[in-house]
């Protein structure tokens, strides 16, 4: 069983940074893909990035390509950090692992997803 819980959610004014830490129990997590999706409030939960189980590819959404970073260490945790935060970044931060042991990058879907964490909210004002 995996647990996630995530950190580092704040209020920042747009141009600041922030950066997300997704931490997991349970030692298959290191095997797992993990991506990062977000909810604004009236819409669906939507893809960021994702990162494959090895760290070394990476997956964006156009919105966040080139300000955001994901990234993971070998201590069952997975980051995102975000540069260049806008107004419109403003939303519930989930991260996601899928249940596919070496898989490769993803999820990118919030369906692919078997474990989630409880959300970190960030707040960018203009």
């Amino acid at each position: 069983q995996v647990q996630l819980v995530e950190s580092g959610g704040g209020s920042v004014q747009a141009g600041g940074s922030l950066r997300l830490s997704c931490a997991a129990s349970g030692r298959a997590f290191s095997l797992y893909p993990v991506a990062w999706f977000r909810q604004a409030p009236g819409k669906e939960r939507e893809f960021v990035a994702a990162i494959n189980w090895r760290g070394d590819s990476t997956d964006y959404a156009a919105s966040v390509k080139g300000r955001f970073t994901i990234s993971r260490d070998n201590a069952n945790t997975v980051y995102l950090q975000m540069n260049s935060l806008k107004p419109e970044d403003t939303a519930v931060y989930y991260c996601g692992a899928e249940r596919k042991t070496w898989g490769p990058i993803g999820p990118s879907d919030s369906h692919e997803v078997d474990y989630w964490g409880q959300g970190t909210q960030v707040t960018v004002s203009s």
